[in-house]
């Protein structure tokens, strides 16, 4: 109807009037749960009829060519960017998604990124999330600042061991060197170690290769692969908090590639600086019955507690309500910014 009258799917005036009334129907005492219930029916007719104009939404002709164009399978050999050194997480991980990789190494995450972006490489690897320690935030910061689209994960077993040049005894160790995430990774095995230092390095391989310079009082955090490359010895095993110790990585591509076993998306969004606007999104998903995996929040750099979200959430590209609530959401003028980062299995 209202399309048909060209009229616009939200009429705030409208909207206030109807809550007003509502509240003065049941009275004060249940005028907080009429208005919450009487905004989230609202919110979610209006997600509906953006969702009925969707096919004039550019979204799901670019979800339907990346679905066309994209191989049946991930590619066996490729180009890619890894942060760090040889004997990195990054790199492992790269050998788990890419059986023959060529991989190119690149000292911080946004070279990483700009390395894609580019075309310098097809594709790069980046840790997202620690099970022990959290998001990797700065890679979450650098989402908003690139083009890329995410076309692959895979959580990969984190096992720390301690290394420092051959003949070293952990009495001799004065420092231990590693990512701030690693030394937070094995914080207790630290705090056993009165007197010790703990020194942030760019990579834990990285950290590595410079232990080889044969400071006996140098030790680092890293992975036993890195002993062997680096000429190392482990002078002591599994020194992580927790066994059950995994970080999440992503593959990131220039190009839009939506594989067939795709069943996870994420999104990025900005929205309105008001009450109810992250209960109105949240609201759609649970309307379509998706399942919610991870939501991570943003300052806005230059804004005022102002936040971007960034939600994971398990749905297949081929179910059509999941591509027009997102569709809904591409062009409602309530959300500021809506990015799409990708359809992806993850390993």
């Amino acid at each position: 109807m209202k399309r048909g009258n060209g009229k616009p799917v939200q009429d705030p005036a409208r909207e206030r009037s109807i809550l007003s009334k509502v509240a003065q129907a049941v009275g004060p005492e249940l005028e907080n749960e009429a208005r919450l219930f009487f905004t989230m029916l609202m919110s979610m007719s209006r997600g509906r009829q953006r969702a009925e104009l969707a096919g004039e939404c550019p979204f799901v002709k670019s979800i339907a060519e990346a679905v066309a164009s994209t191989p049946e399978r991930f590619s066996s050999s490729a180009t890619i960017a890894c942060p760090g050194v040889e004997g990195s997480y990054s790199q492992q991980a790269a050998c788990r998604l890419v059986n023959f990789p060529t991989i190119f190494y690149f000292k911080g995450f946004d070279d990483v990124f700009s390395a894609v972006e580019k075309g310098m490489c097809d594709y790069g690897i980046l840790p997202i999330e620690n099970s022990a320690v959290g998001s990797v935030t700065a890679v979450y910061d650098l989402m908003a600042k690139h083009n890329f689209k995410i076309v692959r994960a895979v959580k990969l077993r984190i096992r720390h061991v301690l290394l420092a040049p051959r003949g070293t005894k952990l009495e001799d160790v004065k420092e231990i060197s590693s990512h701030p995430h690693a030394i937070a990774q094995c914080s207790e095995f630290l705090h056993q170690l009165p007197g010790i230092k703990a020194v942030p390095a760019t990579n834990t391989a990285a950290a590595a290769a410079i232990a080889a310079s044969g400071r006996k009082d140098v030790a680092v955090i890293a992975s036993r692969e890195c002993a062997e490359l680096y000429g190392l010895e482990v002078i002591k095993e599994d020194i992580s908090n927790t066994s059950s110790n995994y970080t999440r990585f992503i593959c990131i591509s220039k190009r839009n590639e939506i594989y067939p076993d795709s069943e996870k998306f994420s999104v990025m969004m900005s929205l309105n600086h008001r009450p109810g606007a992250l209960t109105d999104v949240l609201v759609k998903f649970a309307a379509v019955g998706v399942n919610l995996t991870k939501l991570e929040s943003r300052p806005v750099p230059g804004s005022d507690f102002e936040f971007r979200f960034i939600f994971d959430f398990e749905a297949s590209p081929s179910d059509p309500r999941v591509v027009k609530m997102l569709s809904g959401f591409a062009m409602d003028p309530e959300i500021e910014h809506f990015t799409f980062l990708g359809a992806y299995s993850e390993k």
